[in-house]
């Protein structure tokens, strides 16, 4: 029997199960050491169930927004009929048992997925020991719950241990009434005033959320706008949405503290205003699951934030070491995560590799409605990062959209004005993380604007608005040359 190469992989989130499988698949020996389930956060306590809580407050908020517009009646003799918002409620109890159920299918899924390709999953904590053998091989040393100890042998290590909620000193969780996003699934009542501390992407999500499934909302941005890095005509989108449907959004406004008083939470703000609730959110960002791992002793070089620092194929500073995902700092994605535990195996293990590009990375805020980007953004072009010409077209326009009753909105496209390349887009609609993959294949391919607008559409559809500004960014690009 011929030599197999053996990878221990410290953390099963996406970077790491991707990268199982892709190491089970060439043939080598594969351990994944994990503490919590495979998943990870994005299976266990962020993606998957983030999303599954708002798919419901989607139905909510279409619902109400729409149903008398639409021609729908609505028999219920218990209803106000001097309130039309609300005929239909929430039982968040059974929302969140039903979220839970299945992220913990998913996780067996993905376990049953890797231990079929020949993995192995050990339960228990990593810890990576210093110095390499003279083979260039190192030990991980696994501690399981009980205490007992483990010691694996790898040719290559992949770190993709993640990341959990960052907190404010004087806000610290209890689980009860001041809240992480990964304690909300426990709630079995509606919270009937929610203050969330932190206005980017997890806060926006949840705070859209919560207001659709009946909660007055109260939403603390410490900057001047939500979804500060964000397209900022979409995030205007986003707020303007938000304050017409009752949320209390308040920005420059940077929680300092929250306690339990009595049955109520108090934030205070650094410029001594009070606000209270009956549940507050804190999500003011993650902090790298990096610390008490033996990185630095093993010669893996660590940024001021305790994230890994990598190349373009995932390698540390010290050999035979990879990272991927959230402790990188990357791009905190779970498509990112996975891509970057791929590239590892593909580079270590001697497949063709393709070096991680971000320009072509698709991301998207699961608000309502949602924002979908790709390629350079709106501050690339204002900063003068890329010279590009820009047409943003308003969701109001296209029929589809006037038959869904889908008011706001917007497709935006970025082209190179000498060649009409396509090379960024934003979607602000239902499902923009969804419209954006045509944008996504033109941005990876070098498609040009004139592909876009001389492709056929479904007529009426949303996409007909992607071909329609593609069309306007052509007529502009030949005039400008007809000028020129």
């Amino acid at each position: 029997m011929g030599y197999v190469t053996r990878i221990v992989i410290i953390g099963g989130g996406p970077g790491g199960y991707e990268a199982a499988l892709v190491a089970a698949q060439l043939g080598a020996e594969v351990t994944v050491v994990d503490c919590d389930g495979l998943g990870g956060a994005s299976v266990l306590t962020d993606c998957v169930p983030s999303k599954t809580l708002i798919a419901t407050a989607e139905v909510m908020t279409n619902f109400d927004s729409s149903y008398e517009e639409l021609g729908i009646r609505v028999e219920d003799t218990t209803h106000d009929p001097d309130d039309p918002a609300r005929v239909v409620g929430v039982d968040l109890g059974k929302v969140n048992r039903r979220v839970k159920r299945l992220a913990q299918a998913q996780s067996q899924d993905i376990t049953s997925s890797v231990t079929r390709a020949g993995g192995r999953v050990l339960r228990g904590r990593g810890r990576l020991e210093p110095g390499q053998a003279t083979d260039g091989s190192r030990v991980v040393t696994v501690t399981a719950a009980d205490g007992g100890q483990e010691r694996l042998t790898a040719d290559a290590v992949l770190i993709a241990t993640g990341g959990h909620p960052r907190e404010i000193p004087d806000a610290l969780p209890d689980g009860e009434c001041i809240l992480n996003w990964t304690q909300l699934y426990d709630l079995e009542e509606q919270p009937e005033e929610l203050i969330v501390v932190g206005s980017g992407v997890t806060g926006a999500e949840f705070a859209g959320a919560y207001q659709a499934l009946g909660s007055q909302v109260t939403l603390v941005s410490s900057r001047d706008r939500v979804l500060p890095g964000e397209d900022p005509d979409a995030a205007a989108v986003l707020e303007d949405v938000f304050r017409r449907r009752g949320m209390n959004v308040m920005s420059r406004s940077r929680a300092q503290s929250a306690k339990r008083v009595g049955d109520r939470v108090e934030v205070t703000l650094q410029d001594g205003r009070t606000i209270t609730g009956t549940h507050c959110l804190v999500a003011v960002g993650a902090v790298p699951n990096t610390a008490d791992m033996g990185l630095a002793e093993a010669g893996v070089r660590l940024k001021e934030s305790g994230h890994i620092k990598t190349d373009r194929v995932s390698r540390t500073s010290a050999p035979g070491v990879y990272a991927a995902g959230d402790c990188t700092g990357v791009f905190a994605l779970a498509s990112v995560a996975a891509m970057q535990g791929r590239i590892a195996m593909y580079h270590f293990l001697g497949d063709a590799v393709t070096p991680l590009d971000l320009r072509a990375v698709s991301a998207n805020v699961f608000t309502d409605p949602e924002i979908a980007t790709v390629g350079y953004s709106q501050a690339d072009v204002d900063k003068g990062v890329i010279d590009a010409r820009v047409v943003k077209l308003p969701l109001l326009r296209n029929p589809r959209a006037k038959m869904q009753g889908i008011r706001d909105g917007f497709v935006k496209l970025f082209c190179r004005p000498g060649t009409g390349i396509v090379v960024g887009g934003v979607v602000v609609a239902p499902r923009a993380s969804e419209l954006i993959h045509p944008i996504s294949i033109a941005v990876d391919n070098n498609l040009t604007v004139e592909q876009i607008a001389n492709t056929f559409t479904v007529y009426p559809s949303l996409t007909g608005s992607i071909a329609e500004v593609a069309r306007q960014l052509h007529t502009r690009k030949s005039a400008e040359s007809g000028l020129s």
